[in-house]
């Protein structure tokens, strides 16, 4: 009798023969031995009835066993997900660690993650594992493009045993040639859903031929209604984050907003019958000298320019005494003058001068200094009333030149709180100044009429204003500008326009006039395009100015941009000197017969008439409308 084995479970005993063979089948099963192995041994017990019975049944307890071991995983998976996404800190990090969740239960090549554009009408990678082709990684796909595009278009999950060949999707070179350099076969994708709403598509996918089952569809499904999960949490995180910056921003606006009244109500109460209610420099004068019984009082800004008098103060500043006040951080007194620094902390903002016949108590000092602390507030007040009125007159100017068809209604609300209604006819402005900052410019803006707005845009200062003549406006702005900033200022004016159309289109003319006054040369001066000749007649007019240049100089500015020549500059200087080759020679620094051979090579581009009299005006024009608009 041959005892039982594993390798040979048939004895001669029928009996033994089976009890052995189940034995085994339960060992294996026990050893949780691949589906294989149990089939190798029912197949070896021969045509036993109970043990083919019994290896079936082996067989779907052991099919059973692993379905379940497998749903266990995807369990675990999922519940690993859910828990990092309850510990959601990095959304880049949840959204790697699905991707390749993905690739490892479904034991795939590779996994990926696509975003949805909205706007653009596209997906495009934001996670891959697995991915070797960089071309691959860059890959964006349009709605309803390839397998993941047909995802994202409409919200199902799709799924090919071969991409290549299957013609269900939409081929494209693009994503052909993506797919191919990955390598990559069959693929798997579902949508990320919020909502009704796709963002994106989870894809897992092979290098070779697979179908994929129902059960990896849903398990993929889960994973990505994870992914949008993560991807939603962040969303709301970030609008939480910026929802609690614009809180914190907003009490600290409420926060120094009550500081500054805390202080203006202390400053109240210490001053007793000096309180000015909505009172000026005048008023603190008058008050101030009125109280102490001083003879003068004298309130000076921080250049020394006088801004209230009261009584018969002296009208200069004593030297030294408002340094010597600023660093002690008291009055000074010299003899019957008494001299105190307006401070704003470290910042000189002013000083206050009192004459008086007496001398003044503590008390008085005290309170003259007090009143130092009063007309800082006053001063402070009026910097950042002006300040806030020139940033909400800039903004709209902004705002009015760059994007008038966005919100024109909103934009003419705000010029009636800025007590303009851009609906009247305006004057439009544009100064410039050079190296002069737009603010000093904005600042010694010397006149404006009523009805006005004023404020920076690009590198001008645009001011609008009621009137009927550019010209007079232009020219004088020009001139108030140029003495106020000790600089030249060049004026361009258009209009009267109306409406916040119009009033672009009157900038896009000043601003074509300035150019060319510095074109021509006439910086420091102001006009409109009336006040410009021909030139101010065809820029204004919008003629083909870049067409008309072109026609005439055209073969010399492809030849000094294909050469790196300077014909052009020749033709310039030539004329500039009446013709003179000697003049242009010593202002080109060359040799007169290197300025006879360009000329030479100029005849051979323009033609042998160019020196002709309608030709020479016609070329003459056309550098001066070059200069004045620029290269076309």
């Amino acid at each position: 009798m041959v005892r039982p084995c594993h390798d040979d479970p048939v004895t001669s005993d029928p009996v033994t023969s089976t009890v052995t063979v189940l034995r085994e089948l339960l060992d294996l099963l026990d050893q949780a031995a691949p589906v294989e192995r149990i089939a190798q041994v029912a197949a070896a017990a021969g045509a036993d009835a109970e043990v083919e019975h019994a290896a079936e049944a082996a067989l779907r307890v052991r099919r059973r066993l692993s379905e379940h071991s497998r749903r266990e995983a995807e369990l675990t998976a999922l519940f690993d997900t859910a828990s990092d996404l309850a510990l959601l800190r990095d959304t880049d990090a949840v959204l790697r660690s699905i991707v390749h969740r993905a690739r490892s239960l479904l034991l795939t090549d590779t996994a990926y993650l696509t975003l949805n554009d909205p706007e653009a009408g596209q997906t495009y990678m934001r996670v891959t594992e697995g991915s070797t082709s960089a071309l691959f990684q860059r890959l964006t796909l349009n709605l309803g493009e390839g397998l993941g595009g047909l995802v994202a278009q409409t919200a199902l999950p799709y799924a090919t045993a071969n991409y290549g060949t299957d013609r269900r999707f939409e081929h494209t070179p693009a994503i052909d040639a993506g797919v191919a350099d990955e390598g990559l076969v069959a693929i798997l994708g579902v949508p990320l859903l919020l909502g009704s709403t796709v963002i994106g598509v989870l894809y897992a996918a092979n290098r070779s031929a697979r179908e994929f089952s129902a059960a990896e569809v849903s398990l993929l499904t889960s994973l990505a209604n994870h992914a949008a999960i993560a991807l939603d949490t962040a969303r709301l995180l970030e609008e939480s984050r910026t929802a609690l910056a614009e809180l914190n921003a907003a009490n600290e606006v409420i926060r120094a907003h009550s500081d500054a009244m805390a202080r203006a109500q202390d400053a109240h109460d210490r001053l007793s019958d000096l309180v000015l209610r909505g009172g000026d420099t005048a008023q603190v004068a008058a008050a101030l000298g009125s109280v102490l019984g001083a003879r003068g009082i004298v309130v000076h800004d921080a250049a020394g320019s006088e801004l209230a008098v009261a009584g018969h103060g002296p009208r200069e500043l004593p030297a030294g005494l408002v340094e010597r006040s600023r660093t002690a951080g008291r009055a000074i007194q010299d003899g019957g003058t008494w001299v105190c620094a307006i401070l704003a902390g470290p910042e000189l903002l002013g000083s206050i001068t009192l004459t008086a016949d007496t001398e003044l108590t503590e008390a008085d000092r005290r309170l003259f200094e007090r009143a130092s602390v009063v007309t800082a507030l006053l001063l402070l007040l009026r910097r950042s009333v002006a300040e806030t009125e020139d940033r909400l007159r800039g903004e709209l100017i902004t705002d009015l030149l760059t994007a008038p068809e966005r919100d024109p209604d909103g934009l003419l609300e705000r010029g009636r709180r800025l007590g303009i209604d851009l609906r009247d006819p305006h004057l439009v402005a544009v100064a410039h100044a050079g190296d002069v900052s737009r603010r000093r410019l904005t600042a010694a803006v010397p006149w404006l009429p009523p009805a006005r707005m004023v404020g920076a845009h690009a590198d001008t200062v645009v001011l609008l204003a009621q009137g009927e003549d550019p010209a007079v406006l232009g020219e004088r702005l020009a001139g108030e500008l140029s003495t106020a900033v000790g600089r030249p200022v060049t004026v361009g004016a258009a209009g009267p326009a109306a409406g916040p159309a119009g009033l672009v289109d009157a900038h896009a003319e000043a601003r074509r006039c300035l150019h060319a006054l510095l074109a021509l040369g006439r910086g420091g001066t102001g006009t409109a395009m009336s006040g410009l000749g021909f030139v101010g007649a065809l820029l204004g007019d919008r003629a083909d100015i870049h067409g008309y240049v072109r026609a005439t100089l055209g073969p010399v500015l492809d030849y000094d941009r294909r050469r790196g020549t300077e014909l052009m500059r020749t033709l310039n200087t030539y004329f500039a000197c009446g013709g003179s080759l000697t003049r242009a020679k010593d202002e080109l620094h060359v040799h007169v017969n290197t300025v006879a051979q360009r000329l030479e090579r100029i005849a051979g581009l323009l033609g042998t008439d160019w020196q002709e009299p309608e030709r020479a005006l016609e070329i003459q024009l056309a550098l001066r409308l070059h200069a004045v608009s620029g290269p076309g």
